[in-house]
């Protein structure tokens, strides 16, 4: 195994990616729109992949988080809020927001399941922070620590009761980004002691089965690499002040805040202590490239691919889908 995630050209595999999947079984796969058309199709795509992978569980990811990062859209999908909705429920009723919350995530992990999918790229514990770049915006559980980690265990916990793995993102933080890191690599010049804010959510849910990192230099902990290039804020600050031991992914490796091919960036992520690289855009000629420089997924990097994998379990019915949005938007409606 490979550790390495890749992506989908279009709807249905070609002849090359098969080939390709089968010789060098990546760790997973992630979808996006270009790869979604209805329920059947999307299922049949899973059912490909996991029967190419020889894995029931193979983390087959999508970034479903509502608002305006969504892959699969109505009409053949629910419409999801923006989750600064729920922060906005909280600050009248704390309790209704965090079963709002919860509700939500279960009904999007109903979705997910019915169709195969089995890591959503959810809850975003990044805390948001007044005149930052709008990346992160309304996509964020909130502007303070406490009620991000509340919010984002809901979260967790929703995805989980559908058999849905979630990803906890982007660690150790990217509220601060003055810069989008799809376009540009963001320094953060805030010191130890102010970023203490920032990792706090995290530090709440170390547990999370999953963890995606930040390509963003903290200058506080390392001037020279960001956050999913640098040894010191893997094993300082996330395994270690943070004490997250689950799976951590890089964000995506075509990012043009990071430089270089995409083959050396992903040998450079897994070398930084990074467990899998997530090479995003179905490229062939960089998929082989990829798969040429890596090694084989070290022992430590499946133990924790294996346990994140643990509490994924087939899909159960998606009855109640209308009864959570139901209750979900009553709650929100109190707001």
């Amino acid at each position: 195994m490979k550790p390495v995630v890749f992506g989908i050209a279009a709807e249905t595999l070609n002849d090359e990616e098969r080939a390709l999947f089968r010789d060098s079984d990546p760790a997973g796969y992630i979808l996006f729109a270009r790869n979604v058309a209805d329920r059947d199709q999307l299922r049949a795509l899973t059912d490909e992949l996991r029967e190419i992978s020889g894995r029931d569980n193979v983390p087959i990811l999508i970034d479903q988080e509502g608002g305006r990062v969504v892959r699969m859209k109505p009409p053949v999908w629910p419409e999801f809020p923006p989750w600064a909705k729920f922060d906005a429920l909280y600050d009248k009723a704390p309790i209704s927001a965090i079963e709002a919350a919860r509700s939500n995530a279960h009904a999007i992990g109903l979705t997910l399941a019915e169709c195969g999918i089995t890591v959503d790229c959810l809850p975003l514990l990044d805390v948001r922070q007044p005149g930052a770049h709008d990346v992160i915006g309304d996509r964020a559980l909130g502007f303070e620590p406490m009620r991000v980690a509340a919010l984002g265990r809901a979260v967790l916990d929703g995805l989980a009761e559908a058999g849905v793995a979630g990803v906890v993102k982007h660690i150790p933080g990217h509220g601060r980004a003055m810069v989008d890191t799809h376009k540009a690599l963001p320094r953060v010049t805030a010191s130890a002691e102010e970023l203490a804010s920032d990792v706090a959510p995290f530090r709440k849910l170390a547990d999370a089965p999953m963890a995606m990192t930040a390509h963003i230099v903290f200058e506080a902990w390392d001037p020279d690499r960001c956050a999913t290039l640098s040894p010191i804020v893997i094993d300082t600050i996330i395994r270690g002040e943070i004490g997250f031991d689950g799976l951590l992914f890089s964000d995506d490796l075509d990012m043009q805040a990071l430089e270089g091919d995409p083959a050396d960036r992903a040998v450079a992520v897994v070398e930084a202590g990074c467990d899998i690289g997530l090479n995003c855009w179905a490229r062939m000629d960089e998929m082989k490239r990829t798969v040429e420089r890596l090694d084989d997924i070290s022992a430590v990097s499946r133990e924790r691919l294996d346990r994140a994998m643990e509490a994924v379990r087939p899909a159960e019915t998606a009855d109640a889908l209308d009864a959570l949005i139901d209750k979900r938007d009553r709650l929100l409606a109190l707001a």
